[in-house]
């Protein structure tokens, strides 16, 4: 497949932009689901893992789109 701009209202945007605010959009419940089970407190560093977590489920978007 290949990956082809978006357009927005006469913007084009790449493809790996919508992906990564629907990758945001994923994390957002994780996160709060993370913070209230207590994961974070857990986390040598907070922000760390949730980075990772997003670069994860940003992969997982984009592994999927190309197939």
């Amino acid at each position: 497949m290949s990956f082809v701009e978006i357009d927005l209202f006469g913007v084009y945007l790449a493809p790996i932009s919508v992906m990564m605010v629907v990758a945001w959009l994923i994390l957002l419940p994780l996160r709060w689901a993370a913070d209230r089970g207590g994961i974070l407190r857990l986390a040598w560093h907070p922000a760390l893992l949730e980075f990772a977590v997003y670069a994860i489920i940003l992969s997982c978007i984009v592994l999927f789109a190309a197939n």
